[in-house]
Protein backbone atom coordinates (compact mmCIF):
# COMPACT_ATOMS: atom_id res chain seq x y z
CA UNK A 1 0.00 0.00 0.00
CA UNK A 2 1.45 3.53 -0.98
CA UNK A 3 1.91 5.94 1.25
CA UNK A 4 -1.46 8.34 2.07
CA UNK A 5 -3.54 5.34 0.48
CA UNK A 6 -7.24 5.20 1.42
CA UNK A 7 -8.11 3.50 4.55
CA UNK A 8 -9.55 -0.22 3.34
CA UNK A 9 -13.27 -0.46 4.59
CA UNK A 10 -14.02 -2.64 8.11
CA UNK A 11 -15.29 -6.14 7.95
CA UNK A 12 -18.85 -6.04 7.89
CA UNK A 13 -18.86 -7.49 11.38
CA UNK A 14 -16.72 -4.81 13.00
CA UNK A 15 -19.19 -1.79 11.16
CA UNK A 16 -22.78 -4.16 11.92
CA UNK A 17 -21.34 -4.50 16.15
CA UNK A 18 -20.48 -0.73 15.83
CA UNK A 19 -24.47 0.10 14.68
CA UNK A 20 -25.49 -2.36 17.23
CA UNK A 21 -24.17 -0.69 19.63
CA UNK A 22 -25.53 2.72 18.65
CA UNK A 23 -28.86 1.68 17.84
CA UNK A 24 -28.70 0.43 21.77
CA UNK A 25 -27.16 3.88 23.11
CA UNK A 26 -29.50 5.76 20.73
CA UNK A 27 -32.64 3.95 22.07
CA UNK A 28 -31.55 4.38 25.45
CA UNK A 29 -31.03 8.07 25.36
CA UNK A 30 -34.31 8.30 23.87
CA UNK A 31 -36.07 6.48 26.62
CA UNK A 32 -34.16 8.42 28.81
CA UNK A 33 -35.11 11.86 27.09
CA UNK A 34 -38.80 10.52 26.63
CA UNK A 35 -39.16 9.94 30.73
CA UNK A 36 -37.75 13.13 31.57
CA UNK A 37 -40.44 14.33 29.26
CA UNK A 38 -43.02 12.84 31.15
CA UNK A 39 -41.75 13.59 34.73
CA UNK A 40 -41.74 17.66 33.78
CA UNK A 41 -45.41 17.15 32.79
CA UNK A 42 -45.88 15.58 35.80
CA UNK A 43 -43.49 18.01 38.06
CA UNK A 44 -45.42 20.85 36.25
CA UNK A 45 -48.96 19.20 37.51
CA UNK A 46 -47.83 18.73 40.92
CA UNK A 47 -46.49 22.28 41.54
CA UNK A 48 -49.97 23.59 39.95
CA UNK A 49 -51.51 21.21 42.46
CA UNK A 50 -49.97 22.69 45.46
CA UNK A 51 -50.06 26.04 44.26
CA UNK A 52 -53.83 26.18 44.39
CA UNK A 53 -53.86 24.13 47.89
CA UNK A 54 -51.71 26.34 49.39
CA UNK A 55 -53.42 29.35 48.24
CA UNK A 56 -57.11 27.86 48.41
CA UNK A 57 -58.69 29.18 52.04
CA UNK A 58 -58.39 26.78 55.01
CA UNK A 59 -60.67 24.34 55.41
CA UNK A 60 -61.49 22.15 58.52
CA UNK A 61 -58.64 20.08 59.28
CA UNK A 62 -61.29 17.02 59.72
CA UNK A 63 -62.78 17.72 56.17
CA UNK A 64 -59.23 17.30 54.93
CA UNK A 65 -57.81 14.71 57.12
CA UNK A 66 -60.90 12.23 55.21
CA UNK A 67 -59.46 13.10 51.89
CA UNK A 68 -57.12 10.33 50.42
CA UNK A 69 -53.10 11.22 51.26
CA UNK A 70 -52.22 12.40 47.46
CA UNK A 71 -55.45 14.38 47.88
CA UNK A 72 -54.75 15.60 51.12
CA UNK A 73 -51.49 16.65 51.34
CA UNK A 74 -50.10 20.54 51.40
CA UNK A 75 -54.09 21.75 51.90
CA UNK A 76 -54.50 24.33 53.84
CA UNK A 77 -56.12 23.90 57.46
CA UNK A 78 -57.25 25.02 60.23
CA UNK A 79 -58.27 23.48 63.87
CA UNK A 80 -58.18 24.14 66.83
CA UNK A 81 -57.37 22.55 70.51
CA UNK A 82 -55.25 22.20 73.55
CA UNK A 83 -50.94 21.48 73.19
CA UNK A 84 -49.37 18.76 75.70
CA UNK A 85 -45.96 20.96 75.54
CA UNK A 86 -44.50 17.77 78.03
CA UNK A 87 -44.63 15.56 74.89
CA UNK A 88 -43.12 17.86 72.53
CA UNK A 89 -40.44 16.51 69.98
CA UNK A 90 -37.47 18.01 68.44
CA UNK A 91 -37.06 17.33 65.16
CA UNK A 92 -33.28 17.80 63.46
CA UNK A 93 -33.87 20.22 60.23
CA UNK A 94 -32.17 22.69 58.48
CA UNK A 95 -34.33 25.75 57.39
CA UNK A 96 -33.85 28.97 55.49
CA UNK A 97 -32.63 30.32 58.65
CA UNK A 98 -30.07 28.18 59.41
CA UNK A 99 -29.63 24.28 61.45
CA UNK A 100 -31.74 23.44 64.70
CA UNK A 101 -35.12 22.04 65.25
CA UNK A 102 -38.72 21.47 64.26
CA UNK A 103 -40.75 21.57 67.42
CA UNK A 104 -43.30 18.83 66.99
CA UNK A 105 -46.38 18.86 69.51
CA UNK A 106 -49.57 17.08 70.16
CA UNK A 107 -52.63 19.09 70.67
CA UNK A 108 -55.82 17.40 71.08
CA UNK A 109 -59.13 18.75 69.46
CA UNK A 110 -61.91 19.08 71.44
CA UNK A 111 -63.28 16.25 69.44
CA UNK A 112 -60.23 14.16 71.34
CA UNK A 113 -58.14 13.57 67.94
CA UNK A 114 -54.73 14.34 68.51
CA UNK A 115 -52.91 15.79 66.06
CA UNK A 116 -49.31 16.30 66.15
CA UNK A 117 -48.15 19.86 65.29
CA UNK A 118 -45.04 21.19 63.51
CA UNK A 119 -45.06 24.32 65.28
CA UNK A 120 -42.15 25.59 63.92
CA UNK A 121 -38.35 25.95 63.78
CA UNK A 122 -36.19 26.58 67.07
CA UNK A 123 -32.22 27.28 66.30
CA UNK A 124 -29.98 24.22 68.73
CA UNK A 125 -29.18 26.78 71.29
CA UNK A 126 -33.18 27.56 71.79
CA UNK A 127 -33.94 23.47 72.03
CA UNK A 128 -34.63 23.25 75.61
CA UNK A 129 -38.11 24.57 76.22
CA UNK A 130 -36.90 26.35 79.20
CA UNK A 131 -35.36 28.80 77.08
CA UNK A 132 -38.30 29.70 75.45
CA UNK A 133 -41.49 29.61 77.90
CA UNK A 134 -42.92 32.08 76.57
CA UNK A 135 -43.77 30.26 73.44
CA UNK A 136 -45.13 27.26 75.49
CA UNK A 137 -48.71 28.45 75.00
CA UNK A 138 -51.54 27.36 77.28
CA UNK A 139 -55.09 27.37 76.87
CA UNK A 140 -57.17 26.50 73.48
CA UNK A 141 -55.53 27.70 70.53
CA UNK A 142 -56.57 28.15 66.92
CA UNK A 143 -53.97 27.39 64.18
CA UNK A 144 -53.39 27.45 60.92
CA UNK A 145 -50.94 25.70 58.33
CA UNK A 146 -50.96 23.26 55.80
CA UNK A 147 -51.45 19.42 56.06
CA UNK A 148 -48.10 16.88 55.92
CA UNK A 149 -47.96 13.33 55.54
CA UNK A 150 -45.90 11.04 57.68
CA UNK A 151 -41.99 10.49 57.32
CA UNK A 152 -41.43 7.42 58.12
CA UNK A 153 -37.95 6.39 58.94
CA UNK A 154 -35.86 8.86 58.93
CA UNK A 155 -33.47 10.82 56.47
CA UNK A 156 -31.15 9.45 53.60
CA UNK A 157 -28.33 8.20 55.42
CA UNK A 158 -29.75 8.64 59.14
CA UNK A 159 -31.87 6.36 60.71
CA UNK A 160 -34.45 8.07 63.49
CA UNK A 161 -33.31 6.68 67.08
CA UNK A 162 -36.14 6.56 69.32
CA UNK A 163 -34.07 4.95 72.14
CA UNK A 164 -31.85 8.33 71.97
CA UNK A 165 -34.54 10.56 70.83
CA UNK A 166 -32.67 11.34 67.97
CA UNK A 167 -35.30 12.29 65.44
CA UNK A 168 -34.34 13.08 61.49
CA UNK A 169 -37.69 13.02 59.92
CA UNK A 170 -41.25 13.87 61.17
CA UNK A 171 -42.82 10.03 61.24
CA UNK A 172 -45.86 10.11 62.83
CA UNK A 173 -46.32 6.62 64.26
CA UNK A 174 -43.08 6.58 65.72
CA UNK A 175 -42.79 9.78 67.78
CA UNK A 176 -46.76 8.48 69.04
CA UNK A 177 -45.04 5.36 69.92
CA UNK A 178 -42.16 7.22 71.68
CA UNK A 179 -44.48 9.97 73.14
CA UNK A 180 -47.26 7.00 74.92
CA UNK A 181 -49.62 9.53 72.70
CA UNK A 182 -51.77 6.51 71.76
CA UNK A 183 -53.56 6.89 68.86
CA UNK A 184 -53.07 9.78 66.69
CA UNK A 185 -54.20 11.63 63.04
CA UNK A 186 -51.46 9.46 60.65
CA UNK A 187 -50.55 13.23 58.83
CA UNK A 188 -49.17 16.62 60.68
CA UNK A 189 -49.71 20.27 60.47
CA UNK A 190 -46.61 22.66 59.35
CA UNK A 191 -48.32 25.78 61.70
CA UNK A 192 -48.00 29.17 59.47
CA UNK A 193 -45.81 32.04 60.02
CA UNK A 194 -48.68 33.60 62.71
CA UNK A 195 -45.84 34.79 65.18
CA UNK A 196 -45.10 32.98 68.51
CA UNK A 197 -45.07 34.53 72.01
CA UNK A 198 -41.58 35.22 72.77
CA UNK A 199 -40.75 34.60 68.33
CA UNK A 200 -40.35 30.51 68.92
CA UNK A 201 -41.13 28.42 67.37
CA UNK A 202 -41.07 30.07 64.06
CA UNK A 203 -43.69 28.42 61.59
CA UNK A 204 -44.31 29.41 57.89
CA UNK A 205 -41.34 27.85 56.80
CA UNK A 206 -42.55 24.95 54.52
CA UNK A 207 -40.62 24.47 51.64
CA UNK A 208 -43.03 24.21 49.04
CA UNK A 209 -40.39 25.28 45.61
CA UNK A 210 -39.74 21.95 44.15
CA UNK A 211 -36.81 21.56 41.84
CA UNK A 212 -37.36 21.25 38.23
CA UNK A 213 -34.60 20.48 36.01
CA UNK A 214 -36.72 17.61 33.82
CA UNK A 215 -36.53 19.85 30.79
CA UNK A 216 -32.75 20.58 30.76
CA UNK A 217 -32.35 16.69 31.43
CA UNK A 218 -34.55 15.75 28.85
CA UNK A 219 -32.39 18.08 26.04
CA UNK A 220 -29.66 17.14 27.48
CA UNK A 221 -30.39 12.84 27.01
CA UNK A 222 -31.75 13.97 23.24
CA UNK A 223 -28.69 15.55 22.72
CA UNK A 224 -26.91 12.46 23.27
CA UNK A 225 -29.17 10.55 20.74
CA UNK A 226 -28.51 13.10 17.98
CA UNK A 227 -25.76 12.96 18.54
CA UNK A 228 -25.09 8.98 18.38
CA UNK A 229 -27.46 8.84 15.27
CA UNK A 230 -25.34 12.01 13.26
CA UNK A 231 -22.16 9.42 14.34
CA UNK A 232 -24.00 6.29 12.75
CA UNK A 233 -24.85 8.19 9.57
CA UNK A 234 -21.51 9.52 9.16
CA UNK A 235 -20.01 5.58 9.20
CA UNK A 236 -22.38 4.53 6.89
CA UNK A 237 -21.83 6.89 4.54
CA UNK A 238 -17.71 6.86 5.38
CA UNK A 239 -17.99 2.94 4.90
CA UNK A 240 -20.05 2.94 2.05
CA UNK A 241 -17.84 5.80 0.35
CA UNK A 242 -15.13 3.20 1.06
CA UNK A 243 -16.62 0.08 -0.07
CA UNK A 244 -17.66 2.16 -3.61
CA UNK A 245 -14.20 3.38 -3.99
CA UNK A 246 -12.82 -0.03 -3.78
CA UNK A 247 -14.79 -1.84 -5.93
CA UNK A 248 -14.25 0.85 -8.73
Amino acid sequence: MTEGAETPPRPIWQVAAVLLLGAGLLAGFMALGIWQVERLAWKRELIARVDARVSAPAMPWEMAAALPPAEAEYRHVSLTGHFDHDRETLVKAVTELGGGFWVLTPLTTPEGEVVLINRGFVPAERRDPASRPEGQVGGEVSLQGLMRLTEPGGAFLRRNDPAADRWYSRDIAAIATARGLGPVAPVFMDADATAQPGGLPVGGLTVIRFRNTHLSYALTWFALAAMVAGGMVILILHERRLRYSSSS
